[in-house]
C-alpha cells in the first residue's frame, strides 16, 4: 500500500536512525523503527495510503508502545516534524477518549442488560450482538456528528443517546431493572410486542419512540448528566443523524450489516483507529501500563448505596461531578443582572447597563455561530447552553468584585471600569472559558496542544476577539471573586495564565509592546518595565482588575527595602488633566506582569537547571542573569517566540563560554521530559519574518548575533552584575492541600473544602470535605445538636490546659506533627515517645502500633455513647 516515493525517503529515515546516537533500541527493534519510518514519511509527504491500525498490525505493535517508541527515535529535533507531532496529538486524544468511552459503556451495558435472558427471546438478541450494534452505531454517529474527536463529555451524551434508542427497541425480557419497567410501561401505552424473531416488537411509531423520555431520564440521573443537554443532543444531533444514516426506529434493530458498512467507509476515510477492535480487546487497542499514560479507572459500583466518589475516579466520572458541581454553584445566579449589579450601574455618573446587555446579547450570536463551526452544525444549540452559563457566572463575578471595590475604596461609583469594552470582554470570556474548560475535560489529562478543532484556550480569545494581555489582567481578580470555583478551574485558570505569559502576550501586536516602549519612553532607556531590585521581594500586591485595567494608576512612593504598595484611588477620583510637568505614570499591569514573568521564568529555568546541571550550582545564578536579561532589555527577542527558547538558548550560551560540555541535543532531550512543554517550541522557532527553523539556527543566527558581547562579558574575571534570585512565593491561587492539624496533641483536624462532591436529590453531600475521623464536622451543613461542638471545644480545652502545665513545669512545648511519624526513624511524634537505638526496627514498629492502639482505645472510651462516631469509616 506504500508508495515508491514514501518507500524509499523512509529508507533514507531509518538509515539515518540506526546510524545515530543511542540507535542502539533502533537496530534491536528494526521492523518497529521501519514501521515508524513509514508513518513519518507517508504524513509528511501527504501519501498516507494506509490506516494507522493497519500499520499497528503490520509491526504488531499497540497504540500506546507505538507513540512511546516515536517519541524515542527522535533523537535528532528534524527526524519528527511538528506536522507528525500534531497528528500523532490528535490520535492520542482520540484514543484516550474511545478508550473511556468504551470501558463505561461496557460497564453500563452490564447494568442494563440480562447476561443470560430467559429462553423466549431469540439467540440473535444474545449480549454480545446487542453490544456489537450499540458500540458501531455510536462510532458512526460519532464520526457523522461531531467535528471534534477529543471532546469526552459531548461524546458520552450522544453514547447516552444511543443507549437510549437501542434500550427503547430491546425485549423486556432482557433487561435489568429499572430500564425492563420502563420499556413494559412505553410497549402497554404504545403496542404490544410479540417476540417471535423480534420482528415487530418494534411497531411502534418513531415519534412515539422520539418523545418519550422515560429512559434518558434514568440514564441521566444514573451518570449525573445534565437531562436537558442530553435531549438537546438527542433531538438535534441524534435523531437527524438516524434519518441520515438509514435506521428506522419502526424496523427494529439495525442491521449489523447496514451500520458496518457504513463505519467501514468513514473508518477507511479518516485513516485512523479502527475502533471496532475494542469489541474484541484487541491487543493493538490495549494501554501498556509502562508505554502510556494511565488511565485513571475506578471499581464498578455494585451496591446502589455505596460511595460512588471512590478514587481515583473513571474520565467520565470526573467529568460529570465537575460539570454538576459548576451547574449547581449558577443554579442559584441568574440570566440577567441583579438588583444588587442594578444599584451599582444607577451609581455611574454613565450608566453602563444598556451597552452590557448588548454586548451579552452580540456575543451570544458570535459564540454560538464559532462552536457550531468548530464542533458540528448540529451543536449550535449545546454551544448556546453554554455561553448562558457562562453568562451566569460573569454576572456573578463581576457583582462579587465590585462589592470588593466598594469595601477596598469606600465609593459607589465605578463608571469608569463599567464602561471599559476591554474589562467586560475580558471578564465575559473568562467566565465562559470556566465553563468550557469543565465541560472540555480530556479523557487523558495531558496539557498537549495542537489539534485543529480544539476548543480549549487560547480558543475563547478568537471567539472574543481579545488580546491575551487583556485577558490575563482579569485572571487573578476573576479567582479572588468566585471562591466557589473548584480546584482543577483554578488550576486550569493559573495554566491560562502562565501560556500567555510564556508566549501569547508576546504576540505581534499585542498591547504588551507599546506599554514597554511607553515604559521605556518614560525616562529614558535607564527606565526598566521591573527593576530587578524588586526581584526577591515578595509578590504580594493588592491590585485588582480595575487597576490593571484602568493603569496607569497614580500610585504612592514605593520603598524599595517594602513589597509594592496597591493603587489606593481609583481612576475615577483622579483629576481629569495631568499637569504638563508631571512625567506620564508608570503601568501597574505591566510591572506586575513582568514581576509574575520573571517568577514563571526562574521557575522554568531552575526545574531543567536540576535535570542538567545540578554538578554545576554557580552556573545557575549566570544563566539567569543573561536570561532575565534578555527579557529586561532585548524584549523584542520575544516578539512571536517563546519564554522557554530564550531561557534553553542562554542555557547553551552560558555553557559555551564556561567550557561545560552541554549540547543542545541533551537540553531539548531533558526539556522534553518537563510538564506542559511542546514540541513545537524548539523544532519551529521564529528565524525571520515568516521564516521558521529548529532552535539551534535561531540560537546561530539571532540569539547569538544579539548577545554576543552580554555572552562573552561572563567569560572574564569581572562579569555582569548577578540579577537577584525572585522570591518563589506559594502560588497565590492554591489552597493547602492536606487537612492540617490543630497542634497539641489531639486529633483535630480542619480540612478545605474538597471536590469532587457527591450529588443526590440536587443537594451537596460533604462525603468527601474531610479526612476520615471520628467526629465529623462541616461548617455551613446541620448535623444535629450541638454536642459535636461542645466535644469539640473541651478536647482544645483539655489540650491548652495540657501546654499550660507543661510550660509550668519548664518542660519543651509538644512540636506540631511536621512528618508522619515513620518517616522519622526511631520516633513516634504523635505521643513523644523515643526509641532507644540498640531496639530493632521490629520493635519500634510494635511499639508504635501499641501506642496508637492505646490512644485509640482511649478516644473511645471518652466517646462514650455518641452513637455518631463511627458515621465515617
Amino acid at each position: 500500500k506504500v508508495s515508491e516515493s514514501v518507500r524509499e525517503k523512509a529508507w533514507k529515515t531509518y538509515e539515518s536512525l540506526s546510524a545515530a546516537d543511542g540507535a542502539l533500541a533502533c537496530n534491536k527493534k528494526k521492523k518497529e523503527t521501519w514501521g515508524v519510518c513509514i508513518f513519518i514519511v507517508a504524513i509528511d509527504l501527504d501519501e498516507v495510503t494506509f490506516t494507522f491500525t493497519e500499520l499497528l498490525k503490520s509491526i504488531n505493535i499497540s497504540v500506546c508502545t507505538f507513540f512511546q517508541f516515536l517519541k524515542e527515535v527522535d533523537v535528532n529535533m528534524d527526524t519528527v516534524s511538528t506536522k507528525v507531532d500534531s497528528t500523532v496529538s490528535r490520535l492520542k486524544k482520540k484514543y484516550d477518549v474511545l478508550f473511556a468511552l468504551y470501558h463505561k459503556f461496557e460497564r453500563t451495558c452490564g447494568l442494563i442488560y440480562l447476561e443470560q435472558p430467559s429462553s423466549e427471546i431469540s439467540a440473535e438478541l444474545s449480549s454480545v450482538l446487542v453490544l456489537k450494534n450499540y458500540w458501531i452505531t455510536f462510532l458512526l454517529a460519532k464520526g457523522k456528528v461531531l467535528q471534534v474527536d477529543d471532546d469526552l463529555v459531548i461524546s458520552f451524551q450522544l453514547l447516552l443517546c444511543v443507549l437510549d434508542y437501542f434500550i427503547k427497541l430491546s425485549p423486556p425480557a432482557m433487561l435489568k431493572e429499572p430500564y425492563k419497567s420502563s420499556v413494559s410501561a412505553v410497549t402497554i401505552n404504545g403496542s404490544a410486542r410479540t417476540p417471535r424473531r423480534g420482528q415487530n416488537r418494534s411497531s411502534r411509531t418513531a415519534k412515539q419512540l422520539d418523545t418519550d423520555t422515560k429512559i434518558i431520564e434514568i440514564l441521566c440521573k444514573e451518570h449525573d448528566c445534565n437531562l436537558d443537554e442530553v435531549k438537546n443532543v438527542y433531538f438535534t444531533s441524534f435523531i437527524p443523524f438516524l434519518n441520515s444514516a438509514g435506521i428506522v426506529a419502526s424496523n427494529g434493530l439495525p442491521e449489523v450489516e447496514v451500520i458496518l458498512k457504513q463505519y467501514d467507509e468513514l473508518y477507511l476515510k479518516n485513516k485512523d483507529i479502527d475502533a471496532r477492535l475494542f469489541l474484541s480487546h484487541d491487543e493493538t487497542l490495549q494501554p501498556d501500563v509502562i508505554a502510556c499514560s494511565q488511565l485513571e479507572t475506578t471499581p464498578l459500583k455494585n451496591n446502589p448505596d455505596e460511595e460512588i466518589n471512590i478514587l481515583p475516579q473513571t474520565p467520565v466520572r470526573a467529568a460529570m461531578n465537575n460539570i454538576q458541581q459548576l451547574i449547581m454553584i449558577l443554579n442559584s445566579a441568574t440570566d440577567k443582572p441583579s438588583d444588587t449589579l442594578i444599584m451599582y450601574f444607577n451609581n455611574c455618573t454613565v450608566n453602563p447597563k444598556d451597552s452590557i446587555l448588548t454586548r451579552v446579547e452580540s456575543f451570544d450570536h458570535i459564540f454560538k455561530k464559532k462552536f457550531a463551526e468548530a464542533v458540528g452544525q448540529g451543536w449550535a444549540e449545546i454551544g448556546s447552553q453554554r455561553y448562558k452559563l457562562g453568562v451566569r457566572l460573569y454576572y456573578r463575578v463581576m457583582e462579587s468584585m465590585l462589592k470588593s471595590e466598594e469595601e477596598r475604596l469606600s465609593v459607589q461609583n465605578f463608571s469608569k471600569l463599567l464602561n471599559d469594552n476591554i474589562f467586560h470582554t475580558s471578564l465575559l470570556a473568562c467566565a465562559v472559558e470556566v465553563v468550557m474548560a469543565t465541560y472540555g475535560r480530556n479523557a487523558s489529562q495531558s496539557d498537549s496542544t495542537s489539534a485543529e478543532t480544539d476548543l480549549s484556550f487560547p480558543w475563547i480569545l478568537n471567539v472574543f476577539d481579545l488580546k491575551a494581555f487583556d485577558f490575563y489582567k482579569v485572571i487573578e481578580s476573576f479567582i479572588r471573586a468566585e471562591p466557589s470555583l473548584t480546584r482543577e478551574m483554578i488550576k486550569h485558570l493559573e495554566h491560562c495564565e502562565h501560556r500567555i505569559m510564556e508566549s501569547l502576550a508576546w504576540q505581534s501586536g499585542s498591547p504588551l509592546f507599546d506599554l514597554i516602549k511607553q515604559s521605556k519612553e518614560r525616562e529614558g532607556q535607564t527606565d526598566q518595565p521591573e527593576p530587578t531590585s524588586t526581584l526577591n521581594m515578595p509578590l504580594q500586591h493588592n491590585h485588582t482588575a480595575a487597576d490593571l485595567y484602568l493603569s496607569p494608576v497614580k500610585s504612592p512612593k514605593k520603598k524599595a527595602s517594602g513589597p509594592p504598595l496597591s493603587a489606593t484611588s481609583t481612576p475615577d477620583v483622579q483629576p481629569a488633566v495631568i499637569p504638563q510637568t508631571q512625567k506620564p505614570q508608570k503601568s501597574t499591569s505591566l510591572s506586575l506582569f513582568y514581576k509574575k514573568v520573571y517568577l514563571l521564568a526562574y521557575r522554568r529555568l531552575h526545574t531543567l537547571f536540576l535535570h542538567l546541571l545540578s554538578e554545576h550550582p554557580d552556573l545557575e545564578p549566570l544563566i539567569w542573569t543573561l536570561f532575565q536579561h534578555t527579557l529586561q532589555n532585548e524584549y523584542e527577542l520575544m516578539r512571536d517566540r517563546h519564554l522557554d527558547q530564550i531561557m534553553m538558548c542562554s542555557m547553551y550560551g552560558i555553557c559555551k563560554v564556561k567550557n561545560v560540555d552541554l549540547r543542545f541535543k541533551i537540553i531539548v532531550s531533558a526539556y522534553k521530559e518537563l510538564c506542559n512543554t511542546n514540541q513545537e517550541t524548539f523544532k519551529r522557532v521564529l528565524i525571520r519574518e515568516e521564516q521558521y527553523d529548529s532552535i539551534i539556527v535561531f540560537y546561530n543566527l539571532v540569539f547569538m548575533q544579539k548577545l554576543k558581547t552580554n555572552i562573552l562579558q561572563y567569560a572574564s574575571s569581572r562579569p555582569p552584575t548577578l540579577s537577584p534570585i525572585p522570591h518563589i512565593p506559594r502560588s497565590p491561587y492554591q489552597f493547602s492541600n492536606s487537612p492540617r492539624r490543630v497542634p497539641a496533641g489531639n486529633n483535630i483536624y480542619i480540612s478545605p473544602l474538597k471536590s469532587p462532591y457527591k450529588f443526590s436529590d440536587g443537594f451537596q453531600s460533604p462525603t468527601k470535605m474531610t479526612p476520615r475521623s471520628r467526629i465529623l464536622v462541616s461548617i455551613g451543613e446541620s448535623f444535629g445538636t450541638s454536642e459535636k461542638f461542645q466535644k469539640i471545644n473541651q478536647m482544645l480545652c483539655n489540650s491548652e490546659c495540657q501546654l499550660k502545665r507543661s510550660a509550668e513545669v519548664g518542660a519543651a512545648a509538644p512540636k506540631p506533627l511536621k512528618r508522619l511519624r515513620f518517616d522519622i526513624e526511631g520516633q513516634d511524634e504523635a505521643d513523644g515517645s523515643k526509641h532507644l537505638p540498640q531496639e530493632s526496627k521490629f520493635q519500634q514498629k510494635l511499639a508504635e502500633m501499641t501506642s496508637t492502639r492505646t490512644r485509640m482505645q482511649k478516644q473511645k472510651l471518652n466517646d462514650g455513647n455518641d452513637t455518631s462516631a463511627s458515621e465515617e469509616k
